[in-house]
């Protein structure tokens, strides 16, 4: 649960780190950098949904 609460509160400040500690390096953590650089609310929303699912 701990864990959890952390990627989500990373998800929410540094969105690609809460990725790549989900994930790894992939697809979903290149989408996600993408998603921040362009724009910094859909990178926050990709992290979440990610952790969350």
């Amino acid at each position: 649960m701990d864990n959890k609460l952390l990627l989500i509160i990373l998800a929410i400040l540094l969105p690609p780190i809460a990725v790549f500690l989900k994930t790894g390096v992939g697809l979903q953590l290149l989408i996600n950098i993408i998603l921040c650089l362009f724009f910094y609310i859909p990178g926050i929303i990709h992290a979440l949904w990610l952790v969350l699912k």
